[in-house]
Parts: C-alpha cells; sequence; structure tokens
C-alpha cells in the first residue's frame, strides 16, 4: 500500500537507525544513492534489493521524482537518512490510504527538528507534506524541492499522526555534511538562473540563519518580502519569524518592532506571539514585554519547544532580575525546571 522512498548520499552514520524502524510499516523501502563512497548501499541492501543509483545532477526534484518512478504503490512516503520515526499509526494510515475520497489529499507528518546553539539543545517542531499519492503529486524545485500538483496551485492536507525526529541539524552533522555551504551554492545558482521567486530568498535567508550570518539573512528576507507574499502560506509566518529573530540578534531592536504590522495575521499564533514579546522586551518596553509572555503561557504547544511554558518564564523572570525584583524574578525562575540559565539566574539571586 506504501512505498518508502529515499535519496542518500554518504549516511552510513544514520540510515541503518531510519531504515531499522521505519521497516515495520512500510510495504516497500525504495533507495536511490547520488554517489555515495561509504557504507550506505551496503547497509541499505539490507532492508531492500530495490537500491538504485542516480548520476547527481545538483536538482533535488529529479531524484525525488525517480526514486518515486521506481515505486510499485500508489501511495509514497518520503523521509531522509537522517530522520528517525518516533511515532507511525498504522492502523489510522491505512484508513486514510484505503479511502478511496483522499486521494488528492496530502499528508503532512511531524518533523521534530533537534537544533544545537550556546544555551543547549532545542527542538523545534514542523508539519511537512511526506505523505501522497504519485498518480497526482510529483516534486518541483532544485533545492527544499516541494511537492505540487500540476492541475491546481493551493491543494488540500491533512495532519496524520506520523512523527520522526531529524537529527541533520546537529552540530556534528551539519560539519560533516557541509549542508550548509551545498544549499547556499545550490540556492544561489537557482535565483541567478533566473527563478526570481520569493520561497528561494526565504530558503537562503534561513540557510544564512543557520550559519549564524544574520545579517546576510536579513538581506535576504528583505528581497523575500519585497515581493507580494501570501501571509496564509506557511513559509510566509516562519519567513516574518526568522526575520525577527535574526534582527534581535543584530541589535536592531526598534526595526523588529516593524513586525507588528503583522498582528492582524499572526496575533493567534504562539510563535509571533513570543517573538512580539521577545522584542518588546528588547526595545526595554517591559510591561509590553511580561504581558505578551503571560499570554504564552499555558497556550498549545507551538514550533519551538517551551514557548509555552520555561522560555516565557525565563524571560519574564530576567526581566523582573533587571527591574530589581529579586522576589518575582525567583518565582519565575523557579517555573523553569531544570533550564539551565533559569538555574543561572537563581544562583545570581
Amino acid at each position: 500500500m506504501i512505498s518508502l522512498c529515499m535519496i542518500v548520499k554518504n549516511e552510513e552514520d544514520n540510515i541503518r537507525n531510519c531504515l531499522q524502524v521505519v521497516k515495520d510499516f512500510v510495504d516497500e523501502i525504495i533507495i536511490v544513492d547520488t554517489g555515495s563512497s561509504d557504507a550506505t548501499k551496503e547497509i541499505c541492501f539490507r532492508y531492500t534489493d530495490k537500491v538504485y543509483d542516480f548520476k547527481w545532477n545538483d536538482d533535488f526534484a529529479d531524484a525525488r521524482n525517480f526514486s518515486i518512478s521506481k515505486a510499485s504503490k500508489n501511495w509514497i512516503l518520503v523521509l531522509d537518512a537522517d530522520e528517525e520515526l518516533m511515532n507511525f499509526n498504522k492502523e489510522q494510515i491505512i484508513k486514510f490510504v484505503e479511502n478511496k475520497n483522499n486521494y488528492k489529499l496530502v499528508g503532512r507528518i511531524k518533523i521534530i527538528n533537534i537544533l544545537e546553539d550556546e544555551m543547549g539543545t532545542k527542538r523545534y517542531i514542523e508539519r511537512v507534506n511526506r505523505v501522497f499519492n504519485k498518480k497526482y503529486y510529483k516534486y518541483k524545485g532544485t533545492i527544499h524541492e516541494q511537492i505540487c500538483n500540476e492541475s491546481v496551485e493551493n491543494y488540500n492536507t491533512i495532519n496524520l499522526d506520523i512523527s520522526a525526529d531529524h537529527i541533520g541539524y546537529t552540530k556534528g552533522i551539519m560539519k560533516k555534511t557541509d549542508k550548509i555551504q551545498r544549499n547556499l551554492e545550490l540556492l544561489q545558482q537557482s535565483i541567478k538562473n533566473g527563478n526570481k521567486d520569493p520561497y528561494l530568498y526565504y530558503q537562503l535567508g534561513k540557510t544564512y540563519y543557520l550559519d549564524k550570518k544574520y545579517g546576510k539573512s536579513i538581506e535576504c528576507f528583505d528581497k523575500a518580502l519585497d515581493f507580494k507574499v501570501n501571509t496564509r502560506y506557511e513559509y510566509v509566518q516562519d519567513l516574518v519569524e526568522t526575520y525577527g529573530y535574526s534582527l534581535i540578534n543584530t541589535g536592531r531592536y526598534a526595526q523588529a518592532l516593524e513586525l507588528k504590522k503583522y498582528e492582524e495575521e499572526y496575533s493567534s499564533l504562539l510563535d509571533y506571539k513570543f517573538l512580539m514579546a521577545l522584542i518588546y522586551m528588547n526595545n526595554a518596553l517591559f510591561e509590553q514585554a511580561i504581558k505578551g509572555f503571560l499570554g504564552c503561557i499555558g497556550e498549545k504547544e507551538g514550533k519551538m519547544e517551551g514557548l509555552n511554558s520555561y522560555l516565557s518564564c525565563y524571560n519574564i523572570g530576567v526581566i523582573y532580575e533587571c527591574s530589581g525584583l529579586k522576589k518575582e524574578a525567583n518565582f519565575y525562575y523557579k517555573k523553569c525546571g531544570d533550564y539551565k540559565p533559569a538555574l543561572d539566574g537563581l544562583n545570581r539571586l
């Protein structure tokens, strides 16, 4: 019923964990190798005999579509080698693909990105389109490829009970794969080729952001926003939020206040509310900041883990500590559990 389709290259450290878990949930595993020089293919052959070579041409969509062409099942699940299934509700998924009315729906799975920075490990949650019927969908885009339907621009999606941890953004993996430099080159080349698409500038900005080149990311986000973007698109919401963090990280606090203009579109979204509270905080608008952080506490979890709990409490604690209100600061730091910056705050008090 479901074919797993993957493209891989030099993934010997990750591919075994990925396939070992997913093999029990799919009917077929299709592996397309784009030029591995390590033991990736040897490991893959332990799980499937459907391992194919594809001459890399700097086009992720071509490789994805080649993998799909090798699938004998109509329904496709796409994973990357650095993603490991944490949950797969097989009963729900079987009902989904067996329902003849769902043939044009695209299933979205939950990806938990494991991020590392100076503050420790963070988890960034996103929903991505990964389950679809190959009769109606294919991939488009040389990099950060997207599922597309030739007949309609906007298709309907549904959240499926599938989740996976993504370790591709951890420091060790990023350094080993040189993913940032590869993505920068492909995105820049695509733009040079005349693809004037705000999505490409957004992805280029995100790549610079991951590389902590926040000034460069701001330039790209500015170019993306110069287009008439649709604020209902998920990537535009993420663009606005990452733009805000780039401005904060470069000390452009007053400029960041301009993002208040998106309040009408995003005021109900936790990630935006937290960002604006952080912007108010960095502009010394403490009353508005505290109100914003308090409004985040207890809300449904956002994309970044902790926004509705310890991260908001921590920032309120920082404001109170900086204001000399030690008792109040102590109260909110204690609400942060074992979050190290909060523990450091308690030690200072």
